[in-house]
């Protein structure tokens, strides 16, 4: 067993972070001073961030180094996160015989030498920022390494980011950090020329069933499902592959569109996607949140159904805030995702309308496909799915999720 058997879809890019990992600290020290002296010149002399050091091939891996700073981009469910946490376990193992130990504590994020900032709000706090970068100081305790991940680094706005791009420009010899973001233009270029780049592509649906079979033990005809309904998103896959309220939502969300014959339908429908994604999310969060709650009581010393004292109040109090700010995301989130399966709709129709039955995603709805298909014009469905687009970009720009989606599903109107 190694820290890369659960990654899948990814040999390029795990060949790159392996051979960075086997290089000795002490090598790796002179290797990102050299570097980082580069990077420094291609600042001053104005080279484009495009020209900073970057991996994604199988011929890049050959050649990789070890640096201080990393940068994983790729599209949603790829695998970032994952891929960051095992390469993070494989520098933090002191050997072949501790590496098991070293993972199960990664995955647990109870390393010591491990520094994880994520979010579950909409963006990176500032102050969560200067923790970090305070941290990111130290010596490793046991580890080869003190390893920083960010999760979702393009949750920060810019003047947070500059406090990061602080600590990179100038990280201790044995502070390694691993960033993740959807692409590299989602951070400052300052930060881009700062990091060496390694982009992730989309694994096919056979390698995240392979996955789910191997993985999560479930049967190989549900794997392929689940792996195609979610376009090969990792984690939506599994949570399909093993929560059947979820495969449910997404079938009524997916009937609820082809079902629009009217604007007033298509108003109607827009309340109902609003109510299924806040089902979705409640079901995300709820659990989590009263375990979470369960827990804090019990570490301040309340018993169950006791009244909480008027001097441990700010701490539940800031709990709550906490778990609001991650139930607004995860309802962001979850709309986001009808959005996703609803341009995987209007893709297998415009299949449908080309004579591509063969290629469509949504193969349980075949015959309502076919009969969407027949009802309009392949312009039209181009159309509908530019609306689900711009809807996206509207909900990210904050507008009222409800007026997006009436806006958008009324270019769905089929007679």
């Amino acid at each position: 067993m190694t820290v890369w058997d659960d990654l899948t879809g990814q040999a390029d890019a795990i060949a790159v972070f392996r051979a960075a990992a086997a290089i000795p600290p002490t090598d790796a020290a002179q290797a990102a001073a050299t570097e980082s002296t580069a990077a420094t010149d291609s600042v001053v002399t104005g080279r484009s961030a495009a020209s900073a050091p970057s991996t994604g091939s199988a011929s890049s891996a050959s050649s990789a180094s070890m640096t201080h700073s990393w940068l994983i981009t790729g599209p949603p469910g790829s695998g970032r996160s994952n891929l960051a946490f095992a390469f993070a376990a494989a520098l933090l193992s002191r050997g072949p015989h501790d590496e098991v130990a070293t993972a199960r504590q990664v995955e647990a994020r109870t390393h010591p030498d491990l520094t994880v900032l994520t979010t579950e709000g909409v963006i990176i706090k500032m102050e969560s920022v200067k923790e970090v970068v305070a941290r990111s100081q130290y010596s490793p305790s046991i580890g080869r390494y003190r390893v920083i991940v960010v999760e979702d680094a393009d949750r920060m706005v810019e003047r947070t980011s500059n406090v990061l791009l602080k600590a990179l420009e100038e990280p201790p010899e044995r502070t390694v950090w691993i960033l993740c973001a959807p692409s590299d233009a989602d951070l400052l270029p300052t930060i881009r020329s700062r990091v060496r780049t390694v982009r992730l592509r989309v694994p096919s649906v056979e390698d995240v069933a392979e996955l789910l079979v191997k993985r999560n033990g479930i049967d190989a005809q549900a794997a392929e499902r689940a792996a195609r309904q979610a376009q090969s998103h990792i984690g939506m896959a599994q949570r399909l592959a093993t929560n059947a309220e979820a495969r449910a939502r997404r079938e009524e969300t997916l009937r609820t569109a082809l079902g629009i014959r009217s604007v007033s339908t298509a108003v109607n429908a827009a309340t109902r996607l609003l109510a299924i994604a806040g089902d979705d999310a409640k079901a995300i969060t709820e659990e989590r949140d009263a375990a979470e709650r369960e827990g804090v009581l019990r570490s301040l010393g309340v018993e169950p159904g006791q009244n909480v004292p008027t001097a441990l109040r700010s701490q539940i109090k800031a709990l709550e805030d906490d778990q609001k700010r991650r139930a607004t995301r995860s309802l962001r989130d979850g709309i986001d995702r009808i959005l996703v399966d609803l341009a995987s709709l209007y893709r297998d129709v415009i299949m449908v309308q080309l004579g591509r039955d063969t290629a469509v995603i949504n193969r349980e709805l075949l015959a309502e496909l076919q009969s969407a298909g027949t009802s309009s014009t392949p312009a039209a469905t181009v159309a509908t799915m530019d609306a689900i687009a711009l809807a996206r970009q509207r909900i990210e720009a904050n507008v009222a999720p409800a007026l997006a989606l009436e806006a958008m599903l009324v270019s769905a109107i089929r007679r």
